[in-house]
């Protein structure tokens, strides 16, 4: 494992540090890690017993704003940016399935002798938090699905999501295509807004500047096109610890009552639905999430 200063940009339409890091949330606890043919993106904060934050599909390290330095006054907290995704990029040859993301988190963990005893994923980073939770060589003492993607979709979304995973195999054309799109900022908070939150602006902007960056772009489509979520209810009803399944109301990307029913499968499962926010519901009120994550009355 190597400390670097910065990123290296060694993918073609890689975000630049520099310049499209240079108001990224939280960017003084940032820091950059090579590793073999991997250079990843994290950032670290607090003291304590240990934490990991893990975002879902397209999003990065910013997602966390808000709740990174509520959870770090309680815990050593880690926050990654997936392969991929934001400042960490994929080595050639990598396909981001379920299992791979899965591995190559638990390898970086190994390499930095992180242990979380509480693993919070969001959406698809659920899926990777469960995942781990699995694993024999991380096994944490509590996980928290927020607005978990853990079924495969269905209805509409079981047929737009693979169509959008499917451009993949157009390679960097549909990848330029997408971020192209994303000068409109019209559509970039439309797309954010479809999924039952309203983000404060900064989310917004941040969004925007990964969604023109088409390494960032392309390792979305990647990760869409690998993705398979049917062992999901297997690996939640042999996790011995207690999971929280915390859900929006308002979220429209993943149906609430997947964390119902998720939630009833673990062994220790536990269902929260928070009023007024949608799948984003982390971006929109840390406070909120932070306080049913950590009530100690539960």
């Amino acid at each position: 494992m190597v400390l670097l200063n910065e990123p290296p940009r060694t993918q073609r339409g890689a975000p630049d540090w520099a310049v499209d890091g240079k108001d990224w949330p939280n960017r003084d606890f940032s820091k950059f890690f090579q590793i073999g043919r991997e250079s990843w993106h994290l950032q670290r904060m607090g003291s304590g017993p240990a934490a990991l934050l893990l975002h879902g599909t397209g999003a990065s390290t910013h997602s966390w704003a808000g709740m990174f330095p509520l959870v770090a006054e309680r815990y050593d907290t880690l926050a990654i940016d997936l392969p991929g995704h934001g400042f960490t990029s994929m080595r050639p040859g990598f396909a981001p399935s379920l299992p791979n993301v899965t591995a190559a988190v638990s390898r970086l963990l190994h390499d930095l002798d992180f242990q979380p005893e509480i693993i919070i994923g969001h959406s698809a980073g659920a899926a990777v938090a469960l995942s781990l939770g699995h694993n024999a060589t991380t096994r944490p003492g509590r996980i928290v699905s927020l607005n978990g993607a853990l079924q495969p979709f269905a209805g509409a979304m079981g047929i737009i999501a693979p169509a959008m995973a499917k451009l993949v195999t157009l390679g960097g054309f549909a990848a330029r295509a997408l971020s192209n799109s994303a000068q409109d900022m019209g559509r970039v908070e439309r797309l954010l807004f479809d999924t039952g939150s309203t983000p404060p602006s900064d989310y917004i902007t941040q969004y925007a500047t990964l969604l023109r960056c088409r390494a960032h772009v392309q390792g979305t489509l990647e990760m869409m096109a690998n993705w398979d979520l049917t062992p999901m209810e297997r690996i939640c009803s042999e996790l011995p610890m207690p999971i929280l399944f915390l859900t929006g109301r308002n979220d429209r990307s993943v149906p609430p009552d997947t964390a119902r029913v998720m939630a009833r499968i673990a062994q220790h499962g536990q269902y929260i639905c928070l009023n007024r926010v949608g799948h984003l519901a982390h971006e929109e009120a840390p406070d909120r999430v932070a306080e049913a994550i950590f009530d100690e009355s539960q």
